[in-house]
């Protein structure tokens, strides 16, 4: 693997694995541990000043995380083309980054709706009580949901992006190869012929090396 290579991976799982990390530590901690808070009229502005010192370093996350993305899907172009499959892992994985993305983007609104909302009286962080005004409810009713959702989906990410890791194997590179220029029969056929096949082969497995 190039040194290039080994950054763009790098930045990838990191900004990736911040991301989800980050997201489940806030839903548990963050707002867990405002929610205990004594006096419900602190457990917003407890929870706001928490998420909002996270925020600089989420982007950063999401930031490294695209950026190796990009390369990383730059690189692979050739294999995309050659390898049955891995068009079809990487179009999932854009959709769960975008949807990723998109939901991030929103929580962080409802957050600072929440923010500049002051202090008034709530059961939790994403639960509002009897005296909570109505818009700050509303809010709170879709956070408790989406916080959930976000590392829901950057988990996926990183299933898929484990899934993607194994489609670098040899053998599956010589399989996906073989599926993509006419199927396994056809291949076996051309491999039968003598030593031209069997190079093809060696020529596949050493592109699926150079990539690890």
């Amino acid at each position: 693997m190039s040194d290039s290579h080994t950054a763009l991976r790098s930045m990838h799982d990191l900004g990736l694995a911040a991301w989800f990390g980050g997201s489940l530590m806030g839903a548990f901690g963050v707002n867990g541990a405002a929610a205990r808070i004594s006096d419900s009229t602190q457990r917003l502005p407890v929870a706001a000043t928490g998420w909002n010192r996270w925020t600089p370093v989420n982007a950063a996350a999401i930031g490294a995380h695209l950026a190796g993305a990009v390369g990383e899907l730059v690189t692979e172009s050739p294999r995309m083309a050659a390898q049955a499959g891995v068009g079809r892992a990487s179009t999932i994985k854009t959709a769960l980054t975008l949807s990723a993305l998109a939901v991030t983007g929103y929580s962080r609104m409802l957050g600072k709706r929440l923010a500049r909302a002051g202090q008034p009286s709530v059961e939790g962080v994403t639960e509002p009580n009897q005296q909570t005004p109505a818009n700050v409810a509303s809010c709170q009713r879709q956070l408790k949901m989406l916080q959930w959702t976000i590392p829901a989906l950057t988990g996926a990410l990183i299933v898929v992006t484990a899934y993607m890791g194994e489609q670098q194997k040899p053998g599956q590179v010589l399989r996906g190869v073989i599926g993509r220029v006419g199927g396994l029969g056809h291949a076996t056929k051309m491999m039968g012929k003598g030593t031209g096949g069997m190079a093809a082969a060696k020529a596949i497995r050493q592109m699926a090396m150079s990539d690890r």
